[in-house]
Parts: structure tokens; C-alpha cells; sequence
């Protein structure tokens, strides 16, 4: 059994993300203790915002006539896909940021996703397990004032879930600056609510995550 484990947090001494994900990666690693868990730090290592492109303008060009870039930017691809299809089950976690997709996430992924087996037309990843652990500064919830400001959950849903056909479980936790940002202190005892919980989830899904034996489709 392998696991792949991607973070996006900027911060990783502080990160909010990364403790959940911890919670998460403990289940799977009680019940798989000889797995293999494969790790992207898009921190520490982030995905070049040009590699994309390299990415996708070797597609319209002879392999022969490709430039170094090009062809760096399509080894990279593949290797990061290779990342997603070997593992049997998949951990992301990813912050919100300034109310919208993580950047590092958004580079890794179209990267990614200009790999024939998981683009459009592939099916590499189908079915496969999955969770998501994804934190918010603020709480965006229906019925609070800045309701719908999170750009960022629903479009990593979408490109997981729909897109790639993932067996995808979302571990939330809103208001992680309260305790950092003062002007959020009346919110303090709602915050811990909501940090209790999304612990709860992590366990949770952590042991269905590691109840699962991963679906990889040739």
C-alpha cells in the first residue's frame, strides 16, 4: 500500500492544513506501518509558473524540434503523474488563499493535467481514494457576511472529484486565524467548535482512507 501526500501552506511551521493532513496521514500510517507514503511540498519545492506552457506548446511541436524547456516541462509532468497513479490513495492539503486557489496548487495542477493519462480523455485516476483537507483564515458559510468569498473549495472539488473522478472525502476547518488576527476574537469559542470537529473529520476519514485498498485503472 503507498500513499501520496501533497501540501500547499507557505507557512509549515504554523500551518493549520498540515496538522490536519497529520491527522489524517497518522490513521492510514497505524494501519499501513511498511507503506509507502510519496510527499510534494509546493513550498519547498514549487511547480515553476512556466512549466505549463512548456507543457502544453510541446504538444503542437515535433519531438525532435521540442526545446530544452519543452522537454523538461513534459518529464516533469510525467513524473508528477506518475506521483498521482502509483500511490493508492491520495492526502492534499491545501489553504485557502486571499479567497481563492493556492497558486502553488493551481501550477501543480494544470501541470499535471497535461498528462494524456489523467487529461480529458484519461481515466487513470478514476475511483481512486482521496481526501482533501483544506483551511480557512475566515468562515465563509451560508448565512455569514462574507458568504461565498471562498474561491477556492468548490473549484478544488470540481477538478478532484468531477474532473478526475476521485473518491474524494473534504476535511474543512474555517476561522484558523482567529487567535492570530485580534479584530477575530469574538469568535474564539465558535473557532475551537470548528477546530474539534475537523479533527473529528480527519480521524475519521483517515480511517477510511486506510480502509480502502485504492483503485488504479490501466
Amino acid at each position: 500500500m503507498s500513499l501520496f501526500r501533497l501540501d500547499a501552506s507557505i507557512l509549515p511551521a504554523t500551518s493549520a492544513s498540515r496538522s490536519l493532513a497529520d491527522l489524517v496521514e497518522a490513521e492510514w500510517t497505524a494501519s499501513h506501518p511498511d507503506s509507502i507514503v510519496t510527499r510534494r511540498d509546493l513550498a519547498a519545492d514549487p511547480v515553476p509558473a512556466t512549466v505549463w506552457a512548456d507543457a502544453v506548446t510541446s504538444k503542437f511541436v515535433a519531438e525532435d524540434q521540442r526545446s530544452a524547456q519543452q522537454n523538461e516541462a513534459r518529464a516533469l509532468a510525467t513524473t508528477v503523474a506518475d506521483e498521482l497513479i502509483d500511490a493508492d490513495a491520495l492526502l492534499f492539503a491545501v489553504p485557502l488563499y486571499n479567497y481563492g486557489v493556492s497558486q502553488h496548487f493551481k501550477t501543480w495542477f494544470d501541470l499535471a493535467y497535461t498528462d494524456p493519462r489523467i487529461d480529458p480523455e484519461g481515466t487513470a485516476l478514476n475511483g481512486k481514494p482521496a481526501t482533501l483537507v483544506t483551511v480557512l483564515g475566515g468562515n465563509y458559510a451560508p448565512g455569514t457576511p462574507k458568504e461565498g468569498w471562498d474561491h477556492s473549495t468548490g473549484w478544488l472539488r470540481r477538478v478532484l472529484e468531477d474532473v478526475w473522478g476521485l473518491d474524494l472525502r473534504v476535511v474543512q476547518r474555517p476561522f484558523t486565524l482567529v487567535g492570530v488576527n485580534p479584530a477575530m476574537d469574538a469568535f474564539t469559542d465558535v473557532a475551537n467548535e470548528l477546530k474539534d470537529e475537523a479533527e473529528k473529520s480527519a480521524r475519521v476519514y483517515g480511517q477510511e482512507l486506510a480502509a480502502t485498498r485504492g483503485t488504479k485503472v490501466a
